[in-house]
This record gives C-alpha cells, sequence and structure tokens, in this order.
C-alpha cells in the first residue's frame, strides 16, 4: 500500500466540510466530495464535486468519512462493501462511534477487502477549521503512515492508539467524557462563585493560573460564555450522546462509573430541556438548577 493519488470525503457537516477544506487546500491531492444533504451547497473550494456515494467509491483510492454516529457508519460501510465499481482499498471514519461500531464497521469492510482506519477527531468545529484538531487512530500503523501527509493536512496531532479498530474510540470517548465533566463541573464552580459576589473574568483569571483550570475555563467561558455568543460548535445532543457511548462501553468492560453516571445525567438534561442548543449552555442549564 501507499500514498493515495486521489482522496474521497464523504460527509460536509460542521466537522466534515472544514477538514474537507482543509484537505483540499493543504495536500496537493485532488479531493472528491459528496454529501447527501447537498453536496454543492456545502463542497470547499477546489473539490471535485460527486453526484453519489458510487462517484467517490470508483474514483477515490482512500475515503474519508465524517458522519453522525454509529448506525449511519455502519450503513454505510455495507454500502461501500456491496458497491461493485469500487476502487477505493482504505476507508477512514473520522466519526466519534464508539469501540462496537467500529469494530462491526471494520469486519464488514475487510470481507470486501477493505482497510478501515479508526480515526475519531478533537478540537471541535474551530479546531477543525483552524487544522488543529487531533486524531486518534485505531488501525494498522503502515497504512496511517502511508496517510499521514493528508492527515497533516487537516490536524495537529495524530495519535495511534493501538493496531485495532476501536482503540481510536475508546481514547476519543474517554476523552470527551473527561471534557464533558470539566465544563459541567467548571459550571457548577462558576455558578458558586458568582453567588458570592465574585465576577465570572476574575474567577476566570484565578482558576486559570491554578490547579483548577481546563479546556471549560481557559477557552469555553472565556471565550463563548463570558461574551454571551454560546458557539462553541458542537450540539449539546453530540455530546449527550458521546456520554452515554461511554457509559455503555464501560459498563460492558465492567470499569467504574461513579462519576460519568452524574455527568451523562446533567448532559442528557440539558438536552432534553435545551433541544437543538450548543454545548456553552450547559452553564445555563446548571444554573438554572440553582
Amino acid at each position: 500500500m501507499s500514498a493515495p493519488s486521489m482522496i474521497g470525503f464523504i460527509g460536509l457537516g460542521q466537522m466534515g466540510g472544514p477538514m474537507a477544506a482543509n484537505i483540499t487546500a493543504k495536500s496537493g491531492i485532488e479531493v472528491i466530495v459528496y454529501d447527501k444533504a447537498g453536496t454543492a451547497e456545502r463542497a470547499p473550494k477546489g473539490a471535485k464535486l460527486a453526484n453519489s456515494l458510487g462517484d467517490v467509491l470508483s474514483t477515490a483510492d482512500t475515503v474519508f468519512m465524517s458522519v453522525p454516529d454509529g448506525p449511519v457508519s455502519i450503513a454505510l460501510a455495507k454500502e461501500i462493501a456491496e458497491y461493485d465499481g469500487r476502487k477505493s482499498s482504505v476507508i477512514v471514519d473520522l466519526s466519534t462511534i464508539g469501540p462496537d461500531a467500529a469494530r462491526e464497521a471494520e469486519g464488514i469492510l475487510k470481507a470486501a477487502g477493505i482497510t478501515y482506519i479508526d480515526a475519531p477527531v478533537s478540537g471541535g468545529q474551530a479546531g477543525a477549521a483552524a487544522g488543529t484538531i487531533t486524531i486518534m487512530c485505531g488501525g494498522p500503523k503502515a497504512v496511517i503512515d502511508d496517510h499521514m501527509g493528508v492527515f497533516e493536512s487537516f490536524t495537529g496531532t495524530v495519535v495511534h492508539c493501538g493496531e485495532n479498530a476501536g482503540h481510536g474510540q475508546a481514547v476519543k470517548i474517554l476523552n470527551n467524557f473527561l471534557s464533558a465533566t470539566a465544563f459541567a463541573a467548571s459550571s457548577e464552580a462558576i455558578a458558586y462563585g458568582m453567588s458570592q459576589g465574585v465576577e465570572m473574568k476574575t474567577i476566570l483569571d484565578a482558576v486559570n493560573v491554578s490547579t483548577g483550570r481546563n479546556t471549560a475555563t481557559m477557552d469555553k467561558f472565556p471565550n463563548r460564555i463570558l461574551t454571551g455568543t454560546y458557539d462553541c460548535g458542537f450540539a449539546t445532543k453530540l455530546q449527550s450522546k458521546d456520554m452515554n457511548l461511554f457509559i455503555k462501553e464501560a459498563k460492558a468492560a465492567g470499569t467504574p462509573l461513579t462519576v460519568a453516571s452524574v455527568v451523562a445525567a446533567l448532559w442528557n438534561g440539558c438536552d432534553a430541556l435545551k433541544p437543538g442548543s450548543d454545548i456553552s449552555r450547559i452553564y445555563d442549564y446548571i444554573r438554572e438548577k440553582c
């Protein structure tokens, strides 16, 4: 196997769109894109537009895909495996779908002679646009190394988490659990501090040079909540989905869930009361519970 000469990209949503744009602009490799919700409206400048999934599979050596959840990834894996005119031999799944779904997708594609790379990303929409996201890969290192030039065009860091599909997903969902926990805990802490008459900016100034600092206090609060923009670029619904994935996988593994159970309940509650919201609204949800 060698570096691809033609890249396909499926799924041009909030994360997929900017990732595809960076690959198109910076990789030096031709890119063909497709999104069933409307390719022409979402395609990055310079990319070739596909009319169907088949157009991508018959043209690209490697196909990247960024879709909402496991059922969509698995459905796509089945379509890809069943397509007769396929040129593509490697699928890189950038979606957060959980280890079980990644292993299922790999099994479907492996039976068709296709290599599956489990490669969820972290860094949000801003990171996807800036090309600074982290990719957590599970799959054959040799294949990942062959694609390093493409990865470097849209990411800041590539971590090889293991040789098997599911390894990348395991690290991604535990990372999202930690991030979600920090955001919820920071919301409670700041709500308390403000109840004592301390301004939010003052709390953040103190915490961010102390041991309590985290991505919520260093980025989300000063840049998304204090400003009143509430625009982290990641949906509460997806954060809730990721927390529930962690709960499911940790239960199956038999590992502790004392903290995760409480945090998942908070995010599920926020999603139920604030449908369609950005994750920054967890602060409002927690503050309103006081």
